[in-house]
């Protein structure tokens, strides 16, 4: 079975067909994207990247989307998160089937960090575990439960609507102690001097700078406390991390401080369109 898929980014709208089978992805294809535009121009973005598949208007469609979004209505819910407020409260399951064109019904929306979870337990680093997380690592922080193939998104053993990034720690949003803005804001108060995100403080800490490893250790290790206590309580074998902050792991898995085997993954967007895909097609 094939599925077309839009994997939606914050800069970006990757589109590609699975062949869900085989486990393949084909045709690739990463397009530029600018959450602060227009209704109207985000989704020409997106149909356009979807009629560059060379689609049927009988294929089935999976959309890999980060929240808020009403994920069953496939409605926007995005407001002053600072992307894709443009959209809040259009129907894009009605929107990009009128612009591909596609049948309304052939589209399956899900959570990104869901889509990504659901890609590594196919056929990657999550293979074979019952019970899974993952967590992606980037301006933000995402999440994502999985037990016995499906997504666990409520109930005791995981946080508000499988989220991490609605838990505080002492009074204090997990995002307000571990984010790109965060980390860049922590160092500034040490130091007085303006980091480029994670990226920038890696180099920084790499290179001996003392302030930049503590504020690399402090933020990761509030972050690893947190996640420790969700892992047992959910039961995990295994936790994935994507992200773009993967690329600083040798300064983070230290930090982190897990006694759950994490395992970093470097192409997240081919497992969200694996994963998505598998939920479109369900």
């Amino acid at each position: 079975m094939t599925v077309r898929v839009l994997e939606v980014g914050g800069s970006h709208v990757t589109a590609a067909s699975v062949l869900l089978a085989e486990r393949r992805v084909v045709d690739r294809q990463r397009h530029t994207l600018d959450p602060a535009q227009d209704a109207h121009t985000i989704i020409g973005v997106l149909a356009d990247a979807a009629k560059r598949l060379g689609p049927d208007p009988a294929d089935r469609w999976a959309v890999a989307v980060p929240g808020p979004f009403d994920y069953a209505a496939g409605v926007s819910q995005h407001a002053g998160v600072g992307k894709f407020d443009g959209l809040r409260g259009v129907n894009l399951r009605v929107a990009l089937a009128e612009a591909i064109p596609a049948d309304p019904a052939s589209f399956t929306f899900v959570n990104d960090a869901d889509a990504f979870l659901l890609g590594e337990w196919l056929d990657g680093a999550a293979a074979g575990a019952a019970r899974c997380v993952a967590i992606t690592l980037g301006t933000g922080i995402g999440s994502a439960w999985l037990a016995d193939g499906r997504i666990v998104a409520d109930g005791p053993d995981v946080p508000p609507d499988g989220e991490i990034h609605f838990c505080a720690v002492d009074g204090a949003n997990i995002e307000d102690l571990v984010s790109d803005r965060a980390l860049i804001r922590a160092y500034r108060e040490r130091t007085g001097t303006t980091v480029d995100g994670m990226r920038g403080l890696a180099a920084l800490a790499r290179g001996g700078d003392t302030a930049a490893r503590q504020v690399v250790g402090d933020a990761f290790g509030v972050l690893g406390g947190l996640l420790t206590g969700w892992l047992h309580r959910f039961g995990a074998e295994v936790v994935v991390v994507g992200g773009s902050m993967t690329g600083a792991w040798d300064l983070i898995e230290p930090a982190l401080g897990l006694d759950v085997p994490a395992r970093p993954v470097t192409d997240t967007e081919h497992a969200a369109l694996l994963g998505a895909a598998y939920a479109g097609a369900r």
